[in-house]
């Protein structure tokens, strides 16, 4: 009678193969067939609306560069020149990552680190309340607060109304968000494993953040100031008011000059007949911004890849 049950109590359950495992491959699953189509729609959808918008740029740049000399176009003086905006946009990009990489990831390693789980639950929300702000509001920030008693008043600069460095200023608030967000989620991403390791041997905790979680989430750190550098390499409302509307090739971040995108804010909404020069010239310059933002990107995961470890 035990040998009997014992053999019922071992026999594999019906549908089971001959290890006793059950075999579910061929069992109908409508739903995650569903839910894979939808995924798959919209992976399709993301990449041809890239394709549409690089489509609907290639006429008009066609007809740009058939009248305007590809010399003419990357020159740092005359009409269509766009070495000047590529510089303003460059400069502005560069003071807002001065400001913002260090800001951001002081915050993220103090709330993957430091804070308590009370205070990570308060200040993440908080910083991330930075990024819901509109960029028109940062703009006329800069114009109102950073540039006459900031810059003017406080720091005694002598800055225009308009201005590079209060543009950078506000972009670098802007970004510090985006930043803050991933690279926390990079650092917390480490296994608490290795963290405990270190402080075993003998490291405290700033020894521990920077020389093993830092560089354990290295990859996801560089990932998210690329991130923070598209998007302040894109921003338009602040730099078309606070970074100026006039051509200017200068060093110089007191001085106001037209990024790319104020470029392109101001002649869109300009009086330019459609299929003029000037008017085509906004898709060249657009193109030029999609070029540099694909390469930022290009490097950005090529940075991930090399970097990336897995736990």
């Amino acid at each position: 009678m035990s040998t009997s049950s014992a053999t019922v109590a071992g026999s594999p359950p019906p549908g089971a193969g001959s290890s006793g495992d059950i075999n579910l491959s061929k069992k109908p699953r409508p739903a995650e067939s569903a839910i894979k189509v939808l995924l798959a729609t919209c992976a399709l959808l993301s990449a041809l609306i890239s394709v549409g918008i690089v489509a609907a740029l290639i006429d008009p740049v066609i007809d740009f560069f058939g009248q305007v000399p590809f010399g003419d176009y990357f020159a740092l003086e005359g009409e269509y020149g766009v070495l000047p905006l590529i510089n303003a946009t460059m400069i502005t990009t560069i003071i807002a990552l001065l400001v913002a990489v260090p800001l951001g990831l002081g915050a993220a390693m103090y709330l993957s680190e430091y804070a308590s789980p009370r205070a990570r639950r308060i200040l993440k929300p908080t910083v991330e309340l930075l990024a819901g702000v509109p960029s028109v509001v940062y703009g006329f920030f800069a114009l109102a607060f950073v540039t006459p008693t900031l810059l003017q008043d406080i720091l005694s600069l002598d800055v225009g109304f308009t201005n590079m460095l209060a543009a950078g200023l506000i972009l670098g608030v802007m970004v510090i968000p985006t930043i803050a967000s991933l690279a926390e989620d990079s650092l917390s991403a480490v296994p608490m494993a290795m963290r405990q390791g270190s402080l075993a041997m003998g490291a405290n905790r700033m020894q521990t953040t920077v020389r093993v979680v830092f560089p354990a989430a290295l990859s996801g750190i560089a990932a998210a100031i690329v991130l923070g550098m598209s998007r302040a390499i894109g921003e338009t409302m602040i730099v078309t008011l606070a970074a100026g509307n006039i051509k200017n090739f200068t060093l110089d971040p007191r001085d106001g000059a037209q990024t790319m995108t104020g470029f392109i804010a101001n002649t869109a909404g300009g009086e330019n007949p459609v299929g003029s020069v000037d008017y085509n010239m906004l898709f060249a310059v657009g193109m030029t911004l999609f070029v540099i933002t694909l390469v930022i990107n290009m490097v950005s995961i090529f940075i991930v890849r090399r970097y990336r470890q897995a736990y």
